[in-house]
């Protein structure tokens, strides 16, 4: 990335880099030691560093699995050699409501996720993101991706409340959309949704992000997210296959503004 971005140029970074949990990449060892697998996150992170403005935002998605939870936190204490932890965003992919908690006669069930077969753990629903920044102090537009009171009398209530709109808070209902083939649908593995995408540089602030990177762009999501809003984005994919996957998307997504 050094010698194609110049130093302090990239505005928001929204990147998955691979978990080191076993998933199966077409040319990608996710099983290398836990030790070798930091060492190179560590790496990563410091490059990072170098090509992210002194006010961008890293926002990095990472989950882990039942049987191995700590790879998250395990990443985060890496990254705090380098960034400072501004925020801790949960990304829920299914949720389970009961009727009494939201005042309808129905529970709600909403969401997928992978389910597993065991008698010791739980199925995960949720991953983290993770919001670096070089200060720790970095503002945000919050209210851009903000949601309506339920409660109006909240509006004139709280003191800041300027409009019928409040800070949506650090955990994100984001399910996968529905499909029907995951070989043409959803070639990549462990890809998260342009949607999440689009929060995390709604919340860094548009007007502030005039270039976008994706690192591990896998099939291009984080580019389809930047064509919708209309900002530029640069990404990095080492499998062919994906790498044509994310073009061909783009190109598509571009057809249909034209």
């Amino acid at each position: 990335m050094r010698a194609r971005l110049e130093p302090k140029s990239v505005d928001v970074i929204v990147t998955s880099p691979p978990y080191n949990i076993g998933v199966k990449y077409n040319q990608y060892d996710d099983s290398i030691s836990r030790d070798d697998y930091l060492q190179w996150l560590h790496e990563w992170a410091q490059i990072c560093t170098e090509i992210l403005s002194d006010e961008g935002s890293l926002f990095l998605n990472i989950g882990s699995k039942p049987s191995d939870p700590w790879v998250p936190f395990e990443v985060a204490t890496v990254m705090r050699d380098v960034f400072q932890l501004q925020n801790v965003i949960h990304w829920i992919k299914s949720i389970y409501i009961e009727n009494d908690s939201y005042g309808d006669k129905t529970s709600l069930s909403v969401g997928h996720y992978k389910p597993i077969n065991s008698k010791r753990y739980v199925n995960d629903t949720h991953e983290y993101i993770f919001h670096f920044t070089k200060t720790g102090r970095v503002e945000l537009d919050r209210l851009a991706i903000g949601v309506p009171y339920k409660d109006k009398s909240n509006v004139s209530r709280w003191q800041g409340a300027k409009a019928d709109k409040r800070c949506r808070g650090n955990t994100w209902y984001i399910p996968y959309k529905t499909i029907q083939n995951r070989n043409t649908e959803r070639p990549h593995p462990a890809s998260f949704p342009p949607e999440l995408v689009a929060n995390c540089i709604r919340l860094h602030g548009l007007e502030k992000s005039a270039l976008v990177l994706d690192p591990f762009m896998g099939i291009g999501n984080t580019a389809l997210a930047c064509i919708d809003l209309k900002i530029d984005c640069v990404g990095f994919e080492l499998d062919k296959e994906y790498f044509d996957q994310a073009c061909q998307q783009a190109m598509t997504r571009i057809t249909l503004f034209d």
